[in-house]
């Protein structure tokens, strides 16, 4: 069977498409072109629309995915071109989708988790079968369908005599705890660089705050800080995952009444050390045996975010994933690269402890070039 394959990630941060090509010869994956592509502007205020309800969801929706999908597949291109390879060298794709809307459990018992993807239309585009709704089947046998990662995580980044833990900071926080005696663990921790994101857009109009430059800028608001870590999901117990559907503009709004004399850059500056204490308390609560912390993801590049991370766990050593052969920006993509190769050999892709589902499933759907 090939070995090669592709993973595409657009991720709840919603900077863009990071696609990678894993040839799998060896026990440890190595990826041999990355690449990342922007979503424009229209297709980025599409998606972020999608998250909460609005006219003619279904409409929008379908075109949004056929949008995101021209993406994906121009960073097929651009990775088989960087790559010297053909589609017909590449076995599948992993394609995960933009989540939307992530309400596993909620309303009919089931739940949904939605993705905007067109998969049969990148097959066409590509010429590769495509894999494909890794989440929907994890969440009707009863689980999160999320985190999905830390299988992977534990695959690359597990050591064999010491616990270590793999904090992935994209949108979304969550946190894999990868020890040699239990099985792994793992559940989304609260906001990554969502708020982040979304705070230094409005006030500065960046896209986010180059290596943490704006936060150090300001001063910690001790009482919204403890505000903002009352939320109720950041004390429940696992399994849990989240999204844009809690942690979103509105809800920030809400946490600010009775702020609105704090400068926009100490509001910032207490949002980034919202989002690592969030991480630190669930690494010192789950995790208070490992010796070191691996960051992934766009948080990974924040230095201000790092360094509170570091603050907050001095007994541990907090490092980027690039120290251990993975650079931050392709480790989730290079994770459905994995979950696609899991799907086509028939594995499982989840763990039921991460997740609560039922049991291990075969995750996602197939769709042939």
């Amino acid at each position: 069977m090939p070995l090669l394959y592709i993973g595409l990630m657009s991720g709840t941060s919603l900077d863009g498409v990071d696609g990678v090509l894993v040839n799998f010869a060896t026990q440890h994956p190595k990826v041999l072109s990355h690449q990342a592509l922007p979503l424009d502007a229209s297709l980025k205020q599409s998606l972020l629309e999608l998250n909460t309800p609005t006219d003619n969801e279904l409409h929008r929706a379908a075109l949004a995915a056929n949008q995101l999908v021209r993406v994906y597949a121009d960073t097929v291109s651009a990775l088989l071109k960087a790559s010297g390879r053909e589609a017909k060298d590449v076995h599948a794709i992993g394609a995960h989708g933009q989540t939307v809307r992530h309400q596993p459990g909620a309303f009919d018992g089931t739940g949904y988790t939605l993705q905007l993807n067109n998969p049969s239309l990148l097959a066409e585009l590509t010429g590769i079968d495509v894999v494909a709704d890794f989440r929907n089947r994890d969440v009707a046998a009863g689980g999160q369908g999320a985190p999905l990662v830390p299988l992977f995580h534990h695959h690359m980044f597990a050591h064999a005599e010491h616990t270590v833990a793999v904090l992935n900071l994209g949108g979304i926080a969550n946190l894999s705890v990868l020890s040699p005696a239990v099985d792994v663990q793992g559940f989304d921790c609260g906001p990554g660089n969502a708020l982040l994101d979304h705070w230094c857009q409005q006030h500065t109009g960046q896209p986010f705050d180059d290596d943490g430059a704006w936060a150090r800028k300001g001063q910690v608001i001790a009482p919204l800080l403890q505000a903002l870590l009352n939320e109720p999901f950041l004390h429940q117990a696992p399994p849990k995952s989240t999204g844009r559907d809690l942690f979103n503009p509105t809800w920030l709004a809400k946490q600010l009444e009775g702020f609105a004399s704090a400068s926009p850059v100490d509001v910032h500056a207490t949002l980034t050390e919202f989002t690592a204490r969030a991480c630190v308390n669930d690494v010192l609560l789950c995790a208070p045996q490992a010796t070191e912390l691996m960051v992934c993801g766009g948080g990974a590049l924040n230095g201000q975010l790092m360094a509170r991370l570091q603050s907050g766990l001095p007994q541990l050593k907090v490092v980027s994933t690039a120290e251990r052969g993975l650079p931050p920006l392709q480790v989730e993509a290079a994770a459905f690269a994995w979950l696609a190769r899991q799907t086509m050999l028939r594995l499982p892709g989840n763990s039921p402890k991460v997740t609560g589902a039922q049991g291990a499933r075969i995750l996602g759907g197939v769709f042939p070039a």
